[in-house]
């Protein structure tokens, strides 16, 4: 996991999941990891990554293409 980068979290999967779709259809791989707390779900957030070569342009689709 060296060359995943984190452009993104949420304590809301689906917001995570949207991001994850977006990043997809511009051809950008990327991938949830669930770091919340197992037992409650209470702490802890839901975070997107992305290769290194692809966190400019993952940055500059979420923060002009993506609106919750």
């Amino acid at each position: 996991m060296e060359n995943w980068i984190k452009v993104f979290e949420s304590p809301m999967q689906v917001r995570a999941e949207i991001v994850k779709g977006v990043l997809e259809e511009h051809q950008i791989q990327a991938v949830v990891l669930n770091k919340k707390e197992t037992v409650y779900q209470i702490f802890g957030q839901h975070e997107v990554l992305v290769q290194k070569d692809d966190v400019i342009a993952a940055n500059n689709l979420i923060q002009n293409e993506i609106t919750f």
